[in-house]
């Protein structure tokens, strides 16, 4: 099969640090190959894989809406040209993208990662459309869209082989905190739960470039950053992530927003490493409680939640996320979709 991917501009596919919706692009152009596709990528600017790369745009996730129009012009000129081509054109990109083939025989799967803008949504399917099914990354996810159309939650996924499982960790091994450093991701959380169990807490994650964030985290986060009890290290490629990761008691997701699946809770259980979570978003969804970690609901919850990570085997905390979101089952569910 011809399967044609698409991402948009901002971020190179793969990423070379931040970009999760990238990097999972990237994983499930090479797991289509692996399962022996045709597969072309048409993302921005530095991107590859494995089959064939088709560059547009520019990477800059601040850029003015007349490049996002351009950008919609290439994508339309290059899908009315190509339609034929492809037996499967798999969006993670703008819908708007879709116009031009939504009525065409060519099977289409949109797929979100964040909540949805549902005016869109009722807008396509207004439209005469065959072969399109919408898919979101979490059941929460789908509910934020799913007011017409055809909808299936296929959970992200990761690779697997690009994390080591670590059995034991000492008493004192930290606790780490990983993603965006945006009050909504709760950093300032993590540092009141590791103060309060004397514990260290690695930061790692880059600074939004909005004045907001800036603010956050020169206000809320730099000043608890000592570099003993807490230190920042800045973002991390995926070796980097890797090496941290597995060296931790535990990652602390304490989000303050419906994260739509929190791609680093599965990295870290991929190290045997266990989640402790708020109950808000896709966690239910990701976390096994008390395999895979603990889900609670107070800063409390967070903190007593530690010592119970002793009866988290490690070893059956990356077996149950394998078996759950490995590259070759999510890929295998998105072939499946028009079978």
């Amino acid at each position: 099969m011809r399967i044609l991917l698409i991402m948009d501009p901002g971020i190179p596919v793969p990423p070379a640090l931040y970009g999760g919706h990238e990097r999972l692009v990237y994983l499930f152009a090479e797991e289509y190959k692996k399962l022996g596709h045709q597969v072309t990528l048409l993302a921005g600017p530095e991107s590859y894989c494995s089959g064939n790369t088709v560059t547009f745009g520019v990477n800059d996730l601040n850029r003015a809406r007349t490049a996002k129009f351009k950008e919609c012009v290439f994508v339309w000129r290059f899908l009315r040209k190509n339609k034929d081509k492809f037996h499967l054109i798999h969006n993670f990109g703008r819908l708007a993208y879709l116009l031009p083939i939504l009525n065409h025989r060519v099977k289409k799967i949109m797929t979100y990662g964040r909540p949805v803008a549902t005016t869109g949504i009722k807008i396509i399917n207004a439209l005469p459309n065959k072969n399109l099914i919408f898919t979101a990354c979490s059941n929460y996810c789908v509910s934020t869209g799913n007011v017409a159309g055809k909808w299936k939650t296929i959970y992200n996924a990761i690779d697997f082989s690009q994390y080591e499982l670590n059995e034991i960790v000492p008493d004192d091994a930290p606790l780490m905190f990983l993603g965006r450093l945006d009050r909504i991701k709760g950093a300032h959380t993590a540092i009141k739960v590791a103060k309060a169990a004397n514990l260290q807490l690695i930061i790692a994650g880059n600074i939004s470039p909005t004045a907001d964030s800036a603010r956050y985290f020169k206000t809320e986060i730099e000043p608890y950053i000592d570099g003993l009890q807490i230190k920042y290290i800045g973002g991390l490629n995926d070796i980097e992530k890797n090496n941290y990761l597995r060296q931790a008691k535990a990652l602390l997701f304490p989000i303050e927003w419906d994260e739509p699946f929190g791609m680093v809770m599965v990295e870290a259980m991929a190290c045997g490493t266990p989640v402790i979570a708020f109950d808000r978003g896709s966690v239910p969804e990701v976390i096994e409680n008390g395999l895979t970690g603990f889900i609670v609901n107070t800063d409390e919850g967070m903190i007593s939640s530690i010592s119970r990570l002793k009866t988290i085997n490690r070893k059956a905390c990356r077996k149950a996320a394998f078996e759950k979101f490995n590259r070759n089952k999510i890929a295998k569910q998105y072939i499946a979709l028009f079978s």
